[in-house]
């Protein structure tokens, strides 16, 4: 790809594995909302089905984005995905078994007529929907915080730490800022896709959730930008060199996460975004704007993650072992060959994906409503 020389393709991707995160947020986001809702916007079984429905028809489909972020992270950060994997491996298992509930409480919750069986699984929704909720909100505050690891002089990882490290206060409350957000999320798409008591119910969750990610977003940007330490290049670092995250030099200090919006001003829409976003959602779904609540919540999410994002650019994985080792877009790519082939193949396939994906929603759209499962019964989750 001569047009593109080889730190553009490394910008690229890191701007392509942004957008991947921000589909999986904006889509598995409202499912996961959901299903931590189906008990309380549910208070019979036929309206927990509406919730469980509402979803259902998107659910497995949306899980795309997450396998494509992974994939993606895989090919063009290999080392990246290597060293978060092997470290924090405990998580990411209760993550996996957390996701791998999701089908079966889908599938069999509505097998049989049994109270008690459908109970469980609602449970079980409950559980798969704040679990991977808290790990994700949790692994991008240990990302600002920096993880422990370091390269040795063959570029052998080695990690420092258990499961327990990762669970600082400020981690914590990014987790609790994921869980507030998706349920703001889940609420407004519910509103959109119900009726009657469970649309009264979302409605309420998602002005209380949307005021919460207010305060949470707000009390994090603070710790932020003075409670924890943020790091920065001072040199050493070639956007086109080889990939290696040892040569540069990194200087630590506190409030460095926010050099960026000082550098390029335009960042500062993310974090107001996620502001004005979570507001305008709080005060359209209190006056029963549901398709401008959720759009309003898409704004917030997606800046939200956007403020993570540009906060921490060039940055990826930052260590707070040996700051120098840190991995950034820059240092953290395979070879040319590889993420130039890569490029091309996600030219091709986003678009198609992002198409068979809307023409999904837009022939299963609609609400569902008590009547139409009952009229539906066995057909529908």
């Amino acid at each position: 790809m001569e047009f593109l020389d080889y730190a553009t393709i490394k910008f690229i991707w890191w701007a392509l594995i942004g957008v991947l995160w921000l589909g999986f947020a904006l889509t598995v986001g409202f499912d996961l909302g959901v299903a931590m809702l189906v008990r309380y916007v549910g208070k019979t079984d036929a309206e927990r089905r509406v919730a469980i429905n509402a979803v259902a028809p998107h659910w497995d489909g949306n899980q795309v984005w997450l396998i494509l972020a992974a994939g993606a992270i895989f090919a063009v950060w290999p080392n990246v995905y290597a060293t978060a994997f092997s470290g924090m491996y405990l998580a990411m298992m209760i993550l996996l078994f957390a996701l791998i509930l999701r089908p079966p409480a889908f599938d069999y919750r509505s097998k049989l007529p049994n109270k008690k069986w459908r109970n469980a699984w609602d449970w079980v929704l409950v559980i798969s929907g704040f679990v991977p909720s808290l790990i994700f909100g949790v692994a991008v505050g240990n990302l600002l915080l920096g993880l422990p690891f370091q390269f040795d002089d063959y570029m052998r990882s080695s990690w420092e730490g258990g499961f327990l490290d990762l669970l600082h206060p400020f981690a914590l409350l990014t987790g609790l800022l994921s869980i507030a957000m998706f349920l703001m999320h889940g609420a407004t798409y519910l509103m959109v896709r119900s009726d009657v008591d469970v649309y009264s119910r979302a409605r309420k969750v998602a002005s209380l959730a949307a005021i919460v990610v207010i305060a949470l977003f707000a009390i994090g940007g603070v710790w932020t930008a003075f409670g924890i330490e943020g790091m920065r290049v001072t040199g050493g670092l070639e956007a086109g060199g080889v990939a290696n995250p040892t040569l540069k030099t990194v200087e630590v200090a506190v409030g460095a996460w926010l050099d960026n919006y000082s550098k390029y001003p335009l960042m500062i829409i993310a974090p107001v975004m996620g502001l004005l976003g979570a507001f305008g959602a709080a005060l359209l779904a209190k006056a029963g704007k549901p398709v401008l609540a959720f759009w309003n919540s898409c704004i917030s999410v997606a800046g939200i993650i956007l403020t993570a994002g540009f906060s921490m650019f060039p940055f990826i994985m930052p260590s707070s072992l040996n700051p120098n080792h840190s991995f950034t877009a820059w240092d953290s790519t395979g070879s040319e060959l590889t993420i130039t082939v890569s490029l091309f193949a996600a030219v091709v396939f986003v678009p198609i994906i992002l198409g068979y994906t809307s023409w999904c929603y837009n022939k299963m759209w609609g609400p569902q409503t008590v009547q139409s499962i009952k009229k539906n019964d066995h057909s529908l989750y």
